[in-house]
């Protein structure tokens, strides 16, 4: 599953640019008052300002051996979380590897590298190493029913889990990752989950706003 833009909400957006174009330095696209985005691989990360905005999750497909380069490029620019008091995440059933890190609206943000993706690198770690935006997650009270809606725009494969707590859509190249808001936290931090709009571009075209899918054109 391709994705190629995300749209995100801020309301700050000053400190969204300084820290994806000057700590993450992601190579900027756009730079307005109102509305900021930056390339990531062949996908588009995209924030506008909007006053009232919860906290959302967001990963970003690395190549599939640079998960240890990237840890160390990310130490030196930010915090990076603890995943069970480790830095690395290791989802042996995904056959993949992950770090976890905050933004400046303590969004979590995920460097993920998938075995199954097979692109490997032997150029130092940046942000130019990026393959893709990788997983967008969606947090409801009814995992079935936004399972239903964006299958009914096109057919979805579940990847992962289930209608009770969390499920994953798609594929290893872009999921959306789905989960109960009532009963899962965010991982690693145990975060609350919100339900956080967002507009997203490429195998699948729709906003997410107050909870419910809504295709676009």
């Amino acid at each position: 599953m391709k994705i190629k833009e995300i749209t995100l909400y801020t309301n700050d957006i000053q400190k969204q640019r300084q820290f994806y174009r000057y700590v993450l330095d992601f190579e900027q696209l756009l730079d307005s008052p109102d509305k900021i985005s930056f390339k990531a691989g062949t996908s588009i990360l995209t924030f506008e300002y909007k006053l009232n905005v919860k906290p959302f999750h967001l990963a970003f497909n690395i190549p599939s051996n640079a998960i240890y380069d990237a840890l160390i490029w990310l130490r030196k620019r930010t915090k990076v979380l603890d995943c069970e008091g480790k830095k690395i995440a290791d989802f042996s059933n995904w056959k993949a590897k992950a770090i976890y890190f905050y933004d400046t609206d303590k969004n979590i943000i995920e460097f993920i590298a998938r075995e199954r993706i097979d692109i490997e690198s032997d150029e130092a770690f940046t942000s130019r190493s990026i393959l893709s935006i990788s997983e967008m997650a969606l947090a409801t009270d009814n995992i079935e029913d936004i399972y239903e809606a964006i299958n009914q725009i096109k057919p979805i494969p579940i990847f992962d889990g289930d209608f009770s707590r969390f499920c994953a859509l798609g594929n290893d190249e872009g999921l959306f990752i789905i989960i109960d808001k009532t009963i899962k936290k965010w991982y690693p931090t145990m975060d609350e989950a919100f339900t956080s709009d967002f507009t997203i571009k490429g195998d699948y075209n729709f906003a997410f706003i107050d909870g419910k899918i809504e295709e676009l054109n």
